[in-house]
C-alpha cells in the first residue's frame, strides 16, 4: 500500500468549511488520508520533533505540560484538551535565539467527534523581540483536521499573521505552511500504516548530550575549514570528524572510570577552563586512542588538542600533518600496519623495521618514531601504539576493516570504533557470495559458520540483524548490509559485545560498530583471533603495504 499523493491547494474566500475564527486566514489545504482517530498521534511528532522540517531548528525541549494556559485562544466549538510548553533550539545559536512556545491541542465540544482532537495550535512566546528567522511572520498557526460527510475530509494551515505580512503563494509563509502540511500529510499515513523509522540514532549516547557538546566542539575548530590544505571538501571533513571525536568522547565518558591524575599519558590541559571545556575532567581510554588508518590526520588532531592521549597510524604523510601543532605532529605516524604480526612478537608489526637502511626515511618527521620505537612504551611485545587498553578505530580504515576486533582481542585494547566503507576480508575483497563463510574456516580450522563461528538460526538470526540497525528497505539483501551482518558476527564471535549506532555526522557512510564490552572467555577468544591471523599466513595471499614516500624506499 503506497501512500497517497500530497495534493495540496491554496485556500480561496469561499470556503465550505470557514477559518477558526475572523482573524484567522487560511492558507493552504489538502486531502486528509487518515483518521480523525490518529491526528493527536501525528501531530505529536510535529511537536516533539520540529528539526524534522527546518534545518536551523536543532531541537524542542519540553518545559512542561501544565494544563493550557488561560491566554489560548477561544476557537468557537473546540475546547483545549492538553499543552505543551517547549522551547526552541536553534542549530546556530550565535545567529537565531531559542523560542519558547505552547503547543495547545484543541477538541470538539459536541457531536459525533466530541472529545477528539482536531487542531493544534503553536503560540510563540515572545515580548518585544522579533520572531527568529526559523519561525513563520505569525503570532498563532493551526493545523486542523476538518471531517465532512458531505466533501472530503481535509487538513488545513491556518494563521494569524503580523502585520504587513503577505500571504499570498508566492512569499515564505505560504511555502512554509505547504511544507508544514507536507510533513503532517507524511506522519497522518505513517501513523495509519504503522511505520517504523528504518534508522534509529542515540542507541548509545543521549542526543541532548551529544548535540549540546558538538555545538560547542565546533565553535573550537570550525576555523580548520578555512585553513584546509587537502583537496577534498573541508566542510565535508571537518564536521564529520568533529562529530566522530564528539561521539567517541561521550562513549569513553560512559564507559570508562574517572581520569587518574597520577596517569602521565593521560595528562590534561590545567590551563583550560573546565567549565568551558567539560570533558576535561570526562573518563578515557586508560591506553589512549589509535586510530588506524588516519589520513588527513584530522580525527587525530581534534582529539589531541582536547587533551586525549593517542596515535595516528596511516601509509602516507598527507600535507595537512606538517600544517597541525607540534604536539599532533607528534602523534602522527607513518606505518604498514601488519595485523598478523601482532601479538607474534616478530619487530614487522609496523612496516619492515629491521631492514631499515635508507638515510631519508630514518629523518622522516613521521616515521622516525616508528622506526626507532622507544621500548619503554613498546607494551604489546612489538608494537609503539598498539598497548593493552587502548582503544582502536578505524574510521573507513578499508583493508583494517575487518581486523579491527581482531587486534582488539590480541592487543587487550579497551575497546573498538570501527565506521565500515569499502568492504574487505582478511585478504581479499567481500562479496555477498561468501558473507556464509565461516571466521574458524578463515583460521583454518574448519568449522561451520552456523555453530560457533557466530551464526544464528531462524527467529534468532532475525533478531540479532535487526538489533544492527541496519537502515535500507528492510530486507538487507545489498552488499553493503550483507558486509556489516558479517562484520557484527565476527566480533560477536571473538568475544566482543555487538553495539551499533548511526552517527550523526555528514556521510552516507555513517553506520558505526562498537565493541567495549568482552563477553564470554576471553581465552577462547584469543584463541579464535589467533587462528584467524594463522589462516591468513597459511593462505599467503595478504600482503602488508609498504609506507608511501621516502620512508617506504628501503
Amino acid at each position: 500500500m503506497s501512500m497517497p499523493r500530497f495534493s495540496p491547494s491554496p485556500c480561496t474566500q469561499d470556503l465550505e468549511i470557514p477559518a477558526l475564527s475572523s482573524t484567522w486566514v487560511p492558507l493552504v489545504s489538502c486531502p486528509a488520508d487518515f483518521p480523525l482517530e490518529l491526528f493527536e498521534t501525528a501531530i505529536s511528532q510535529l511537536i516533539h520533533h520540529p528539526e524534522y522540517n527546518s534545518t536551523l531548528i536543532l531541537r524542542s525541549e519540553t518545559i512542561s505540560t501544565a494544563l493550557p494556559p488561560a491566554q489560548s485562544q477561544h476557537l468557537p466549538g473546540l475546547h483545549p484538551h492538553s499543552n505543551v510548553h517547549r522551547k526552541l533550539l536553534p542549530r546556530r545559536p550565535g545567529r537565531d535565539a531559542a523560542l519558547e512556545q505552547h503547543c495547545t491541542l484543541y477538541a470538539y465540544d459536541e457531536g459525533e467527534f466530541a472529545g477528539l482532537p482536531c487542531t493544534l495550535v503553536l503560540t510563540p512566546l515572545t515580548e518585544k523581540e522579533p520572531l527568529p528567522y526559523y519561525h513563520p511572520a505569525v503570532s498563532h498557526l493551526a493545523f486542523r483536521y476538518i471531517p465532512s460527510c458531505l466533501s472530503p475530509t481535509t487538513l488545513r494551515i491556518e494563521v494569524i499573521p503580523l502585520p504587513n505580512t503577505p500571504t499570498d503563494p508566492t512569499y515564505r509563509l505560504y511555502r512554509t505552511a505547504l511544507a508544514l502540511l507536507d510533513t503532517l500529510h507524511r506522519y497522518g499515513w505513517g501513523a495509519l500504516t504503522n511505520y517504523q523509522k528504518r534508522v534509529k540514532h542515540d542507541c548509545l549516547v543521549p542526543r541532548e548530550t551529544y548535540q549540546d557538546m558538538y555545538l560547542l566542539m565546533r565553535e573550537r575548530h570550525k576555523h580548520l575549514v578555512d585553513e584546509w590544505r587537502e583537496v577534498t571538501d573541508p566542510l565535508k571533513h571537518v564536521f564529520e570528524d568533529i562529530g566522530i571525536a564528539m561521539f567517541l568522547m561521550l562513549l569513553w565518558k560512559e564507559t570508562f572510570g574517572p581520569v587518574s591524575s597520577s596517569t602521565d599519558d593521560q595528562s590534561i590541559d590545567s590551563d583550560t577552563d573546565s567549565d568551558t571545556v567539560p570533558w576535561n575532567t570526562w573518563p578515557r581510554p586508560p591506553g589512549g586512542f589509535v586510530d588506524l588508518g588516519c589520513g588527513n590526520g584530522l580525527l587525530t588532531h581534534i582529539l589531541t588538542a582536547e587533551g586525549y592521549s593517542g596515535h595516528g597510524i596511516d601509509l602516507r604523510a598527507r600535507t595537512s600533518w606538517g600544517c597541525y601543532p607540534p604536539s599532533t605532529q607528534r602523534a602522527l605516524h607513518m606505518c604498514a600496519l601488519d595485523p598478523t604480526d601482532i601479538g607474534s612478537g616478530s619487530d614487522g608489526a609496523c612496516g619492515d623495521r629491521g631492514n631499515n637502511t635508507d638515510g631519508d626515511s630514518d629523518n622522516h618527521p613521521y616515521s622516525k618514531s616508528v622506526n626507532h620505537p622507544d621500548s619503554s612504551n613498546n607494551n604489546n611485545g612489538n608494537h609503539p601504539y598498539l598497548t593493552p587498553g587502548a582503544f582502536l578505530i578505524g574510521n573507513h580504515s578499508d583493508e583494517l576493516t575487518p581486523w579491527l576486533p581482531v587486534l582488539a582481542t590480541t592487543t587487550r585494547a579497551s575497546g573498538y570504533l570501527s565506521i565500515p566503507c569499502c568492504a574487505w576480508t582478511f585478504d581479499e575483497r567481500y562479496s555477498r557470495s561468501r558473507s556464509g563463510d565461516s571466521y574458524s574456516s578463515a583460521g583454518g580450522d574448519g568449522s561451520s559458520a552456523g555453530n560457533d563461528a557466530g551464526g544464528h538460526s531462524g527467529s534468532d538470526e532475525q533478531s540479532f540483524i535487526a538489533s544492527l540497525n541496519l537502515g535500507g528497505d528492510g530486507t538487507h539483501k545489498s552488499s553493503y548490509s550483507m558486509y556489516r551482518i558479517w562484520l557484527a558476527h565476527l566480533s560477536e564471535w571473538l568475544g566482543w559485545r555487538v553495539e551499533c549506532e548511526t552517527l550523526r555526522i555528514p556521510s552516507t557512510r555513517n553506520w558505526a560498530l562498537v565493541g567495549r564490552t568482552r563477553t564470554g572467555d576471553p581465552d577462547l577468544a584469543l584463541a579464535r583471533a589467533q587462528a584467524i591471523i594463522a589462516g591468513v599466513i597459511q593462505r599467503g595471499t595478504f600482503k602488508t603495504r609498504k609506507p608511501e614516500g621516502k620512508a617506504g624506499e628501503h
